[in-house]
């Protein structure tokens, strides 16, 4: 069952549901838009976005939704900010970066570090779904997503990366 999720006191002011003119105010208000995004998505383990089909656009409480256009702005700020990245040339899915590769990359290592990893070998499997990531920004991540940050810790230098018989079995050694 997906974890309940808190919606923030902005989210019930009607004024957020329509893109504001005033180029300050509509920066603060992509900002809280690209905020909860995130958080829903990262609470949920949701890792798509489907632009057409997002139950953020619409707060049937206070009767408000984003219109087709402003979901359009409101998913190109994000995609953007680097958050997001648009599996299809329609602009209809967009895959949901919980956190940056770089940020999932620090993530990771500090994780190695701290659990004992240096010097010794884990699984992608285990780095995704095992009982030591319990809690970590990585855990549930997507697998691609994963591998990004595991590409930029192999061009640091940081860990070296091995095929296994199967993608999840692809070991990595941390250094």
């Amino acid at each position: 069952m997906a974890p309940s999720f808190q919606f923030p006191e902005f989210y019930s002011f009607p004024p957020f549901f329509t893109i504001q003119p005033n180029l300050t105010t509509r920066e603060k208000q992509m900002g809280l838009w690209r905020e909860l995004i995130l958080s829903f998505h990262t609470s949920k383990k949701i890792k798509t976005l489907v632009a057409h089909d997002c139950p953020l656009w619409k707060n049937a409480e206070i009767g408000r939704e984003l219109s087709r256009d402003d979901v359009k702005t409101v998913m190109n700020d994000f995609v953007k900010s680097g958050h997001g990245e648009w599996e299809d040339d329609t602009k209809t899915r967009c895959r949901i970066l919980w956190r940056k590769p770089e940020q999932l990359a620090s993530d990771i290592y500090a994780w190695a570090e701290a659990n004992g990893y240096i010097n010794s070998v884990c699984t992608v499997y285990e780095l995704h779904s095992g009982e030591d990531v319990n809690g970590m920004s990585f855990e549930g991540a997507d697998e691609e997503l994963l591998r990004r940050a595991l590409a930029i810790l192999e061009d640091q230098g940081k860990c070296t990366m091995f095929k296994g018989e199967t993608s999840s079995e692809d070991g990595i050694k941390f250094f």
